[in-house]
């Protein structure tokens, strides 16, 4: 394949043996590469190389203005708003949002040679069409509002005039500036200038370039394809066809530079791929596939990406077995991990309010890659903090505390210094941890990191400047955002050869370059072509009456770019992702329904990928019992099963194996807000606290009055000893300790009321029983272990009770089958209480023992006491008492599950829950 710039490069060394005499101007720099590579391969001899630039950089030294960075732009921006008018102005907060969108359409504005001065008029006079009011009298929002757009002339004339007097220019002033300056650059040169493979050209650039022509011996190449020039609405041709019915130098002239490639004979795949990440996925597929069957393909290849966020994921999909990549598109410094952990931070100490900073956002930056990084390298040790953090209920953590629990360490201290919402502290803060970072011995071996933080340190060094030369960056809000402004606009360019390998590169990056082999990525609307966005203060049909560039033409510079890789290419993969997204593109491309409805071509196929779906089945979990398993069986044997563990085996065996026997329990969390058991602990042990001084008395409405009175303070006591240092002031806490209070009065209230009726007398509160049991074909000690809330005696009828702060049913204690005790969870409460009654007989070998057992649910306290209950029916007949026979029968019950858990052939199986 011949390139473009190889054609262009022979036919100008032929016709300009005096190279040095030559002026290559190009659309890219990264097209300049290619050309001087292409030069040196053309020439035989040692000749003065030319001059080659970019279109950009050609206007510059036209220009004698140096392009100011974007961070000064919006600083001087700012400046001149401020300076213009006397109507109330924003902070430099709120001017971030839209001053970038200005900054877009002050420079458009130049670089297409609009009079700013009547256009800015109209806009003026349309906003105020748009607010008329029948109240003469406008309010004072208004006014401002109305202000702003009356005064957009004078803030474009102060903004451009204060660059001009620096030597600077944005890329619209520099363009403008450029066509006043060209006589002074044509007086000074006598080369040949050769203008290669542009398609839209602004108002400033046509001119500069029309001049040129006409006044000096200069050519022009178009790279396209007659094809597009011959049908009169094909967007690629869109531009060029305008340019050759206006352009006096092109006037009844053929076009130089045009080439019949488009219509041979080529290999075009448009493959539709679900989602964006099996799109990369798709094509490191792809490549692999082409390197083992045919790698001379690849020799010449670009991945084209239509969404430039995918560039890492690709990065990630190459194949092993391709030797070599070159990536001539920048990252965007926002997708760097680096730039996560500098906005945490920011946000970090943007957040800290009286209180402190609340966990959350500290345990975030302490988990974060680099900060873990930083800890490690200075042998800091973070599990003390988080463990202190999380045992206590920590919900805001100071600065005080922060420091006592880390270690003395400069680097690590500079995380977490207060820097009172000064940004120049921040970011005095921030190029001290870039210095601490690099010297990390794994960060030395990392040259992309270092890239990165250099990256970062010029440019929070470039924010030192300005803060300190302008006042308007005085919070750490106004530093975020002007921060998070920068990065969505800074990109770390990578140092590669652009000559060997595969190159990735954006649809930009793709001007004048020829490839064999193209895969272009993300061919869906509203991302090729990028659709009717207009992110613009100048109104729709105020562009086009001035000749400013709208969604139409911004379509077609698109089409013309993707039809161009495809003039030269042999084989060309086209992918779109199936799934339309709002965010991510929409349906597949026009591009794409052109290419199809093309009679022209008979060499597409098109067809869908799908990934090989397998439906995965989960497995039964299973855990077969090894000895050393039954030896911890045994040990819990010994020390006890628990009513509560012995449910959750019924529950579940695998929980009983992972909770019960090998003690693996959730991770320890900060309660931000009181955990349902936590909640449960504070209610028992204030109901023992209160009820302790009764043991052993017959309840009366004095004493109950007397412990009534202690409630709120032995609940406040209770949240201390289990909440820690949670706080309970305020929130979902403060109502919980209300709702505790409550249930509370509610249960010594009822209490009250049925003593008038009944004689109730405390025996015992959290008596905790351990007792001996004997299953038949176990020969090692069986313990049942367990506590009872409350042993009293009812109207000289023994009871064991439960408190629940869950809600419990009545049905869930009263049992028709015995066989469904141990295999339905639901009925877990009435095994639990058969399990109290059990320890109860044992610990009271009294004969003719009768008691009852039951459930106070202080959820469901309007049920009243749920006592277990044996019936022959649904409406049958209940018996409450248990006694020997019950328990007799139960016994054999609680003997099959142990012997079941104990039984080395039978194997912990997991329940669907």
């Amino acid at each position: 394949m011949q390139s473009f710039i190889k054609d262009i490069v022979q036919e100008v060394v032929k016709n300009n043996p005096d190279t040095g005499n030559v002026v290559f101007i190009l659309p890219s720099k990264r097209a300049g590469v290619f050309l001087k590579k292409i030069l040196s391969q053309s020439l035989t001899q040692t000749v003065l190389a030319p001059e080659i630039y970019s279109i950009e950089d050609f206007i510059e030294k036209v220009s004698n203005l140096v392009t100011a960075n974007t961070t000064t732009q919006l600083f001087e921006l700012y400046n001149a708003y401020l300076k213009v008018g006397d109507y109330e102005k924003e902070s430099f907060d709120a001017f971030l949002k839209w001053g970038q969108i200005l900054l877009q359409d002050f420079n458009e504005v130049d670089r297409y040679l609009v009079d700013a001065s009547t256009l800015y008029q109209n806009v003026a006079a349309i906003q105020e069409v748009n607010h008329w009011s029948l109240n003469p009298d406008n309010s004072e929002m208004i006014e401002n509002y109305l202000h702003f757009w009356r005064y957009l002339e004078d803030i474009y004339h102060q903004f451009n005039n204060r660059l001009l007097e620096q030597g600077l220019g944005h890329q619209g002033l520099i363009y403008k500036t450029s066509v006043s300056q060209l006589p002074n650059y044509l007086s000074n040169t006598k080369k040949k200038h050769i203008f290669l493979g542009f398609n839209a050209l602004n108002t400033a650039e046509s001119i500069l370039i029309q001049t040129i022509l006409e006044k000096t011996d200069a050519s022009i190449y178009w790279d396209i394809d007659p094809y597009f020039l011959q049908d009169n609405i094909h967007d690629a041709g869109f531009f060029i066809r305008n340019y050759k019915s206006t352009w006096n130098v092109l006037k009844d002239k053929p076009l130089t530079g045009l080439t019949n490639y488009y219509n041979t004979k080529k290999n075009i795949e448009i493959i539709g791929v679900p989602k964006n990440i099996s799109q990369v996925n798709y094509v490191g597929d792809l490549l692999y596939k082409i390197q083992n069957k045919s790698p001379e393909a690849l020799r010449n290849a670009a991945i084209v990406l239509g969404n430039e966020e995918l560039l890492n994921p690709l990065l990630n999909s190459i194949p092993d077995n391709i030797p070599a990549t070159n990536i001539t598109m920048g990252q965007k410094l926002e997708s760097t991990t680096l730039a996560s952990f500098f906005t945490n931070l920011i946000e970090f100490h943007e957040q800290k309010t009286e209180k402190g900073w609340f966990y959350k956002h500290l345990l975030n930056l302490l988990t974060h890659s680099y900060s873990v990084l930083l800890f490690d390298a200075n042998e800091v040790s973070t599990e003390r903090l988080v463990s202190k953090i999380k045992t206590n209920n920590w919900s805001y953590i100071t600065s005080t505390q922060l420091h006592e629990l880390l270690p003395e360490n400069p680097a690590v201290h500079l995380l977490f210094e207060d820097v009172k919402n000064n940004p120049n502290g921040l970011i005095e803060n921030f190029l001290a941890l870039i210095n601490a970072i690099r010297t990390i011995e794994t960060v030395k071996e990392n040259s992309l990191l270092l890239e990165q933080l250099y990256k970062f340190f010029t440019l929070f060094n470039q924010l030192k400047d300005l803060c300190t030369s302008f006042t308007y960056i005085n919070n750490l809000k106004s530093l975020k955002h002007l921060f998070s402004q920068l990065l969505s606009s800074e990109t770390l360019h990578f140092q590669g050869n652009p000559i060997e390998g595969i190159q990735i590169m954006g649809m930009l990056e793709s001007r004048l370059l020829d490839f064999e082999t193209i895969i272009i990525t993300s061919v869906n609307e509203g991302v090729l072509p990028s659709g009717k966005s207009n992110n613009s203060f100048i109104p729709f049909d105020l562009k086009i009456k001035n000749g400013l560039p709208t969604y139409k033409e911004k379509d077609a510079v698109y089409t013309y770019h993707f039809y161009r890789l495809l003039q030269r290419a042999k084989n060309v993969y086209i992918l779109y992702n199936t799934e339309p997204d709002a965010l991510e593109g929409g349906e597949r491309s026009r591009l794409i329904t052109q290419l199809l409805t093309d009679d022209n071509r008979t060499d597409i196929t098109s067809f869908i990928a799908t990934p090989t779906i397998q439906p995965t089945t989960k497995p039964i979990e299973q855990v077969e019992k090894t000895k050393s398993l039954m030896d911890l069986i045994r040990e819990k044997a010994r020390k006890g099963f628990s009513p509560s563990s012995l449910s959750n085996y019924i529950r579940n065996p695998i929980d009983f194996y992972k909770q019960n026997l090998l003690n693996i329990n959730e991770v320890m969390q900060v309660e931000e807000t009181l955990a349902p058991n936590t909640f449960g602990t504070i209610v028992h042990d204030s109901l023992e606290e209160l009820y302790t001084p009764l043991i052993g008395k017959t309840l009366t409405e004095e004493s109950l009055n007397g412990i009534r009175k202690d409630i709120s303070s032995s609940v406040a006591r209770n949240f201390e000893k289990t909440y820690k240092e949670g706080n309970i002031s305020s929130g979902k806490n403060y109502i919980s300790f209300h709702v505790i209070l409550k249930y509370i009065q509610t249960f010594i209230d009822a209490e009250i009321t049925a003593i008038k009726d009944h004689s109730i007398k405390i025996i015992a509160l959290e008596q905790a029983l351990s007792v001996p049991i004997t299953v038949p074909g176990l020969d090692f000690p069986i313990i049942l272990k367990g506590k009872l809330d409350r042993v009293d005696e009812y109207d000289g009828i023994t009871r064991i009770i439960d408190y629940k702060t869950g809600k419990v049913e009545r049905r869930n204690v009263e049992l028709m089958d015995w066989e469904i005790l141990t295999d339905e969870y639901q009925f877990s409460k009435a095994f639990q209480l058969l399990c109290y009654g059990l320890m109860f007989f044992k610990t009271h070998p009294a004969e003719n023992l009768t008691i009852q057992a039951g459930i106070i649910s202080l959820k469901n306290f309007a049920a009243g006491t749920l006592l277990f209950a044996q019936k022959e029916s649904a409406r049958g007949a209940k018996n409450h008492i248990i006694n020997n026979e019950v328990i007799s029968d139960f016994e054999q019950i609680l003997g099959q599950l142990i012997t079941e858990i104990c039984n080395a052939d039978i194997p912990f199986t997991e329940k669907e829950i």
